[in-house]
């Protein structure tokens, strides 16, 4: 095995088998979807299922059976949650394995393929451009460029040749290696970092956050409100533990937003699972959140535009010199010129000669010839930097293919304008084969290349811009051309382009992305100054590519997304990945986002809503003595009919409305009035009972009716606008409410109100609907104004 290695004739398949059995494989840990018992334990080992636990003992204990409605639904909603997850994890799983990077190996002195986590360590792997590279390794022969972007965060490209070390993680930018595997799996570079950041992991969601934050308020607030309902109503009350314990669980249930994170969780891997059946693998399911609210969505011309597949249109001639400029070649201009009839077969040895393997090269490989190589030349491949690759013959003499406007003197580039530009009018990328450099340089032979328009492309990019999200295009192409094409694919204001060349500062820059939809000619590390830019104005930027030189780019931005048939490094780097390369995923994901973030908006609410106005009934009750008016049966009654089952019901809708401005607030605004408007009428309601004399059942069930006047309100309100549907569950839950209150009133503790009771529950309900229209409009005023302040 050892002299294998020092060879880099690779390793046997015995001795590969051998070392993966002994734990020196390059598999490594995913976080993933998590295990089954992962899955199992983080739904029902929670925090606020443990303080339903202890409730429910305290319950048991009192005694109150009737008062453990709560533990059905907790219960109902664990198991659910679970099946979903588990549902999800079943489909991404599955999917998860159209997603694994292979690479060539030797084995047994043959090229094979291997999954990046069936390698071993001494593994001889091939890597070329575009691939990223799986383990720590030693380069045995080759050369090419790699890109460490994504450890050391430096764009430039590094050259590696013989002897030269590379680190997982990082990608081959241009050429070809041969390399050796020296640290696999959790030894590797890579893999360390990723045990470091663990400690340190990006921050989520805006969304995610704020429920975190909502639910790590109510964690803390439970506990010291419930201690103190408990000890004033057997302390200062002198209420019997029976009567006390139920009255503070009242509160407690009231204040958990228990199906809140739940909520969130299963939202999220719900939508993944049905983006999985149609080939869109997320690498973070938060991303759905984030193109859900993007503003600008960034593409590249080939591979996102159009196909990943090129072909050769046309080979054509360099113009000739103007008459009396001749001079021009007796000043330098390389005979060469004057032997273009053999310009063909030299680019067949040149594309034989070049390492590189990118689709250009591939297309022009399949349009000419074979032939053999330049023996005894300096190679450089292709360069996204300067647009061209390179060849120098031992007798100096230097050939070039690559963008015309980076290879050509000033004089041969302007003779050719013409030529080149009528290509550019027809969507074609032209390249040119030259010799010399600077004002030497002079063309050999242009080709014409072409991309076909991917299916459906013009229908995605319209529903796009009818939705409000502007589509940029950023290309390393001729801006001509790639605004032909943006044109042909229906992507607005196509005819506005800018070659990135002329925009050599920030503020350029940032001028710039307010005035051009197209972008042509752009380095790799100015697609990440664009995507800056974007974001620098507040806007949330979308980027999408397949190649290496997008990576950067797709860092820098809110969400980055890859195409499926695109480079091993960009599907790595990318949140989400378009398994079948169809761009018009792209618009099913930001629709299901909009589902998600509106339901969840929505849900959020009626939980706030009930959340806020326990928290301020219980300190109400706290501060005036009083046993708090509400069972935990006629919270339990009110959770299933104004939160519960609308919200699962309403979730089965689609929602493809764009959702402006903070989730908190949005929430919060929403919530608050119709939390004040409840409690301010069943706070009357508890002082005008003691003052009419009316009892603690009728003041309980009058505050349960009340309550749910005011949650049928709000939903009345976030179910806007109407449809059949969501009156059909408005109406469906208030029957299920009345039907519930009367046919089982013992289970639910509903009592027939006297008449005193009646009369004040009619007044306390009318005055509800004005008061929270009133309240309603104020927070409305307050947080347009607060938001206008803020920008």
């Amino acid at each position: 095995m050892a002299e294998n290695q020092k060879t880099g004739r690779g390793l046997t398949s015995a001795e590969a088998e051998q070392l993966l059995l002994s734990g020196q494989g390059n598999e490594l840990p995913q976080e993933g979807t998590g295990s089954v018992k992962s899955i199992v334990i983080s739904n029902v080992f929670t925090y606020f299922n443990g303080i339903f636990l202890l409730l429910a003992i305290l319950l048991i204990i009192a005694r109150s059976y009737k008062s453990l409605t709560f533990l059905p639904i907790i219960i109902a909603n664990t198991a659910l949650g679970i099946a979903q997850q588990l549902y999800a994890k079943k489909v991404l799983d599955k999917l998860a394995l159209l997603d694994v990077s292979e690479y060539t190996v030797i084995r047994d002195g043959k090229n094979v393929k291997v999954p990046s986590g069936k390698l071993v360590l001494g593994d001889v792997i091939r890597l070329e451009s575009g691939q990223q590279i799986p383990a720590d390794a030693v380069v045995v022969s080759g050369y090419a460029g790699v890109n460490e972007s994504l450890l050391t965060g430096e764009a430039d490209e590094i050259q590696k040749s013989e002897g030269s070390e590379l680190k997982s993680g990082s990608f081959v930018a241009s050429g070809r290696l041969l390399a050796k595997l020296t640290h696999v799996g959790k030894d590797s570079y890579a893999a360390q970092l990723t045990e470091k950041a663990r400690e340190a992991k990006e921050a989520p969601s805006e969304m995610i956050h704020d429920v975190e934050m909502i639910i790590l308020i109510a964690g803390i607030l439970v506990i010291p409100v419930g201690g103190l309902l408990l000890y004033q109503g057997m302390a200062v009350n002198g209420h019997p533990f029976h009567v006390a314990v139920p009255s503070m669980v009242s509160a407690v249930t009231g204040m958990i937003p228990e199906g809140l994170y739940l909520l969130v969780t299963v939202a999220l891997a719900m939508s993944a699972a049905r983006l999985a059946l149609g080939k869109v693998m997320l690498h973070d399911m938060h991303s759905i959140e984030t193109l859900a609210r993007v503003d600008v969505l960034c593409v590249d011309k080939t591979g996102t535009i159009t196909s990943n597949v090129m072909k050769v249109t046309e080979f054509f001639d360099p113009a000739e010199p103007e008459a009396g400029t001749k001079g021009d070649s007796a000043k330098g201009e390389p005979a060469a010129v004057a032997e273009r009839k053999d310009a063909r077969e030299l680019l067949a040895s040149y594309v034989s000669t070049v390492p590189d393997a990118n689709i250009t090269i591939e297309a022009i490989r399949a349009a000419v010839p074979r032939r053999g190589t330049l023996e005894g030349s300096e190679v450089q491949p292709f360069d996204s930097s300067v647009k061209y690759s390179e060849v120098r013959l031992p007798d100096g003499t230097l050939y070039r293919l690559g963008a015309p406007e980076y290879l050509l003197s000033e004089k041969a580039l302007a003779r050719n304008q013409t030529l080149i530009d009528q290509r550019a009018m027809e969507g074609k990328r032209v390249l040119a084969l030259s010799e010399g450099s600077g004002q030497k340089a002079q063309p050999l032979l242009f080709i014409a290349l072409e991309n076909e328009i991917r299916e459906h492309a013009q229908e995605t990019f319209q529903r796009f811009t009818e939705e409000g999200v502007r589509v940029v295009v950023i290309s390393g192409d001729n801006p001509l051309t790639v605004s032909k094409v943006a044109g042909k694919a229906g992507i607005p204001n196509a005819d506005r382009y800018v070659d990135a060349a002329s925009l050599d500062t920030d503020q350029k820059i940032r001028d710039a992305v307010d005035r051009y939809a197209v972008f042509g000619r752009v380095k790799p590390e100015q697609k990440k100054a664009l995507v800056d830019a974007f974001r620098s104005k507040g806007l949330k930027v979308a980027m999408t590519g397949d190649g290496v030189n997008d990576i950067i780019a797709m860092k820098a931005a809110d969400c980055s997304v890859a195409m499926g048939s695109g480079s091993d490094a960009a599907r790595q780097a990318a949140q989400v990945v378009l398994l079948d390369s169809d761009f018009s995923h792209m618009h099913d994901i930001v629709l299901e986002g909009r589902r998600d973030i509106n339901n969840i908006t929505r849900s959020a609410m009626l939980f706030l809503y009930k959340n806020i106005f326990s928290l301020l009934l219980a300190v109400f009750s706290i501060i005036g003595t009083f046993m708090y008016p509400l069972r935990p049966t006629q919270v339990s009654l009110i959770s299933t009919f104004n939160i519960g089952l609308p919200a699962f019901l309403l979730a089965l809708e689609p929602n493809e409305k764009k959702q402006h401005g903070s989730f908190i607030r949005t929430t919060l605004f929403g919530a608050m009035p119709p939390a004040l408007t409840s409690f301010f009428s069943i706070a009357t309601m508890v002082l005008f009972a003691q003052l009419f004399n009316i009892s603690q059942a009728d003041v309980s069930t009058a505050s349960t009716y009340l309550m749910a006047l005011v949650g049928f309100l709000i939903l009345l309100r976030t179910a806007q606008p109407l449809n059949r549907w969501r009156i059909a569950v408005i109406v469906g839950c208030v029957l299920g409410f009345l039907v519930a209150s009367d046919y089982f009133s013992g289970l639910f503790e509903m009592k027939s109100l006297s008449l005193k009771a009646w009369a004040l529950c009619l007044v306390f309900a009318l005055a509800q609907v004005t008061v929270m229209r009133w309240l309603t409009q104020l927070f409305s005023w307050i947080e347009v104004h607060t938001e206008t302040k803020r920008q």
